[in-house]
């Protein structure tokens, strides 16, 4: 049974940084491409990251020079380094795993991060 489940969300103030992780289970994890999703309230969810099984990274603008995306494939984990956040980077985090070959997909349940003004 695969299983992605988030940690390391919280409340934070605006300028403050956090770092969510993201353990996988279940799957040989240096064969997904992994990545983070967020989602706020109202809103669909968007891709915020993802690092592929080589290690390369991709950002969306709002992420760019703020956020890190980084993974241990010892570990079986990947992370997100948030620094500089902002109020609108209020949202649900969602981390996923996907694998091209298999055409397979997996989520993990969230970990709400709330950035206060």
């Amino acid at each position: 049974q695969v299983q992605l489940v988030e940690s390391g969300g919280g409340l934070v103030q605006a300028g403050g940084s956090l770092r969510l992780s993201c353990a996988a289970s279940g799957l040989t994890f240096g064969d997904y491409r992994m990545a983070w999703y967020r989602q706020a309230p109202g809103n669909q969810r968007e891709l915020v990251a993802f690092i592929t099984r080589d290690g390369s990274t991709n950002y969306a603008d709002s992420a760019k020079g703020r956020f890190s995306i980084s993974r241990d494939n010892a570990k079986n984990t990947v992370y997100l380094q948030m620094n500089s956040l902002k109020p609108e980077d209020t949202a649900v985090y969602y981390c996923s795993g996907y694998h091209r070959d298999l055409g397979s997909g997996y989520w993990g349940q969230g970990t709400q991060v709330t950035v206060s003004s």
